[in-house]
């Protein structure tokens, strides 16, 4: 009776999802052919199971931005992705769609898909193009390549390969998304101006993200080791942008940060973190040059 029961059990567990994950992942991914584009392998969506070599889901994940630091200890980020196949001349474009949760990390969702096409590490300016496809703003390159955009709290990320710069732009693709996932980037001009701003929102949310780790440390949803280097790594970008844009040297501040963070000194580090933002308060407002 008991192996009846456990029998039984495991057929509602394994049959039951098929029709909820189906329905959650096509809400975020287009599950059919686009144009000329063939969707990759259909066929791996087997039912109650996360698919295999085709559309995916990445949980805790926050996709694209996740290289820019983003924060996502206190909520659950979860990311989509599948490639749609070209051949005969055409691309073959990846698509990864980010659900972000709505908490306060999510005001700098903007910021953080901008900073993809920024020059690294200095990150002084724009290096991509603001390009307007049915009404919707998108972040680009002028030979396309990749696709960047937000949807609310929603990040769309479109790319393909194209070495010898002769396949045309997945247009049908990039449409057929941005119908699905209309963009909310606000009309803004990317000039020299926006790129102070942008230089000093991030200095701003460095310091924000100093003040996330302490408050995980607070809540006793992080050990102090993580905690301590995030913090020490954000302030250390501070300290560089401080010393680029402001002429105050950053060496002696980042090494001992360093001591601090060898030591495991989380008082130490605090205490530096609210120097730094007491001094960001008096001296955000004044003017830098690029």
């Amino acid at each position: 009776m008991r192996i009846t029961s456990l029998i039984t059990l495991f057929f509602v567990l394994f049959f039951i999802p098929s029709t909820s994950f189906s329905q959650t992942i096509s809400d975020y991914l287009i599950l059919q052919d686009i144009g000329p584009f063939k969707l990759d392998r259909p066929e791996k969506m087997l039912p109650g199971r996360p698919p295999i070599g085709g559309p995916e889901i990445y949980n805790n994940s926050s996709g694209v931005i996740g290289a820019a630091d983003h924060f996502s200890l206190d909520h659950t980020d979860t990311t989509y992705k599948v490639m749609y196949i070209g051949g005969n001349g055409i691309p073959s474009p990846t698509v990864q769609v980010t659900k972000h949760s709505g908490t306060d990390s999510d005001k700098w969702l903007l910021h953080e898909v901008e900073s993809n096409f920024r020059k690294n590490p200095e990150q002084d300016n724009f290096r991509g193009v603001m390009r307007e496809i049915n009404g919707n703003r998108i972040f680009t390159y002028v030979r396309g390549t990749h696709y960047n955009w937000i949807s609310n709290n929603i990040v769309v990320d479109i790319r393909y390969t194209d070495l010898q710069k002769t396949k045309p732009e997945p247009l049908e693709v990039i449409s057929a998304y941005l119908q699905k996932h209309p963009s909310t980037i606000p009309a803004m001009v990317m000039d020299k101006a926006h790129d102070v701003q942008w230089i000093k929102d991030e200095m701003e949310r460095r310091l924000w993200l100093g003040d996330k780790w302490f408050m995980q440390l607070q809540l006793k949803k992080a050990e102090e080791k993580q905690v301590y280097q995030e913090s020490v790594k954000s302030m250390n970008v501070f300290l560089d942008y401080r010393e680029k844009y402001y002429g105050l040297k950053a060496a002696d501040e980042k090494n001992l940060l360093s001591g601090y963070l060898n030591t495991n000194n989380g008082t130490g580090i605090k205490a530096k973190l609210t120097e730094y933002k007491n001094w960001w308060t008096m001296n955000k407002d004044k003017a830098i040059t690029l």
